[in-house]
């Protein structure tokens, strides 16, 4: 067991950097978060379809959280853990550490079309096979082709090793290092499209296929475990770099699944749920991907993973764009003033549907309007828009697993929605448990990194710690409840045509 410290608290420091926002939190060793920083993070959409961020200022941004929330720290931080938005690419030149080119978001479609064309070819099967996932522009792949193909001698550059890639953990690993290492965790190698899932190395058949040179590429390593220190320069003193994983895989840990058929939900501006499999690697069947999740176990940990494009969004939609709310918050008040729906079904297809679908020239449509329904329907409809689709990944799930969901753990800033909580429990038909700390991603990254070092036995030890904070029972009836979500599958049909 590694001891670092001698201090009488030994505190782990989380970086969580998201897409809208990053963020720093800091954890004792009883797992209770003492202190939170946050920075925003700005997009930018140079064409239509197209999302890009300046990675320079995400580490700006990012350092920056880190030394606030240290402030407020009494001792060391024993190590530091990241957590990161996922598929996110960055490409920049070895020896001046600075990006060659803007981040490609993982919202980013520009390379819908090539996408298109490979899921057409007779490669998609094999593309699948080899890395879990189905073609889609979502993935690093295809960004990373054409970043190489856009960048001024990109290609051979990045075949001479002058130029490195990285998903946003990468990036951070190597400011944080000082330019020392370039590595990534499985989790989010897993979601580059490169990386063979079942052996945990880049596949050389999918680099082939992309033109991605090795030599660009980082090193795979652990979800939990030491990767790195953290250079004196940021923070005052050297600090291990003792976990590193894609947010989704993240919260999944801060959940404590780490058990076969454990599931949970983050409802942020989309919905990702993920699912356990343990040691078992699952199919990508009926939309869903399957996924590396962060375990501090040796052999490999997989999970099923299903998305949902828009979750949350839909309710800044309304707020932004139409004015019906003038805060997220007003939305529960407003869907509990009316009694049901009214018959309205808000699919918000805004830049198409995910799991199990995958059909992204799906578009949004509020169906079943009359003279009857008000602005409380619409409002009502596009939270229940998030159990609909929640309930399409979970079935999906079960099929594919063969594991009955009994419990669904639940975080994420819309989570603190208790209407949307009542009404998942009752479309799901299973309980729903939302922990005390529902930044369940940043507390993964802590969690990982607590087990890397010591702090923590095991899982089992964090299973203790691990606090829900209310559980919703399902209340509705069976018929109800099937009679609602046919209104919901005919709804979705319709955008569909």
């Amino acid at each position: 067991m590694l001891r670092l410290y001698n201090s009488l608290v030994r505190y782990l420091l989380a970086l969580d950097e998201g897409t809208t926002s990053a963020r720093a939190a800091l954890y004792d060793e009883t797992g209770v978060r003492i202190a939170l920083e946050s920075e925003p993070i700005v997009s930018s959409f140079p064409q239509p379809g197209w999302v890009e961020q300046d990675a320079d200022a995400i580490w700006r941004a990012q350092l920056s959280v880190a030394r606030r929330v240290l402030q407020r720290c009494r001792g060391r931080v024993a190590a530091l853990g990241i957590t990161n938005q996922r598929e996110t690419t960055v490409i920049w030149d070895r020896t001046t550490g600075r990006p060659v080119a803007p981040a490609i978001v993982w919202q980013c479609r520009r390379t819908a079309d090539r996408c298109r064309s490979l899921a057409a070819s007779p490669y998609a099967q094999e593309i699948t096979a080899r890395s879990g996932l189905v073609v889609d522009a979502y993935f690093s792949a295809t960004k990373i082709e054409w970043l190489l193909e856009h960048i001024a001698d990109g290609r051979a550059r990045a075949e001479n090793g002058d130029l490195l890639f990285g998903t946003i953990d990468s990036w951070l690993l190597w400011n944080l290092t000082a330019g020392s290492v370039h590595a990534t965790d499985f989790t989010n190698a897993s979601r580059t499209m490169l990386m063979n899932l079942s052996s945990g190395e880049w596949d050389p058949w999918l680099l082939d296929l992309f033109g991605v040179p090795s030599a660009l590429l980082p090193r795979i390593v652990p979800s939990s475990g030491i990767a790195g220190v953290c250079a004196a320069e940021h923070f005052g003193y050297e600090i291990p770099i003792a976990s590193m994983a894609g947010d989704q895989q993240a919260a999944l840990a801060g959940q404590v699944c780490f058990s076969p058929g454990l599931t949970k939900n983050t409802y942020g501006t989309g919905c990702f749920a993920l699912m356990h499999t343990g040691g078992h690697r699952p199919l990508a069947q009926q939309g869903l991907l399957a996924t590396r999740a962060a375990s501090p176990r040796a052999e490999p940990q997989f999970a099923i993973e299903g998305s949902v494009f828009v979750a949350g969004a839909v309710i800044q939609w309304l707020r932004d764009q139409l004015g019906l709310l003038k805060v997220a918050a007003e939305s529960e008040a407003l869907a509990r003033s009316v009694d049901d729906n009214a018959g309205v079904y808000f699919v918000p297809a805004f830049v198409g549907l995910g799991a199990p679908y995958w059909n992204g020239h799906a578009r949004a449509a509020i169906s079943g309007l009359t003279f009857g329904a008000g602005r409380a329907h619409i409002v009502r409809a596009a939270l229940e828009s998030i159990a609909y689709q929640t309930r399409e990944l979970l079935e999906a799930m079960q099929q594919v697993s063969r594991t009955q969901i009994s419990e669904l753990r639940v975080d994420g800033g819309a989570a603190a929605n208790n209407f949307l909580m009542q009404f998942q429990a009752d479309i799901l038909g299973c309980r729903i448990v939302r922990p005390q700390d529902i930044e369940t991603t940043a507390l993964g990254a802590a969690y990982l990194a607590g087990l890397a070092i010591g702090v923590w036995s095991g899982p089992e030890q964090l299973q203790q710690l691990w606090k829900p904070e209310r559980i919703f029972e399902p209340q509705m009836s069976p018929t109800m409840r099937e009679e609602l979500f046919a209104g919901w599958k005919q709804a979705v049909a319709r955008c569909q045509l």
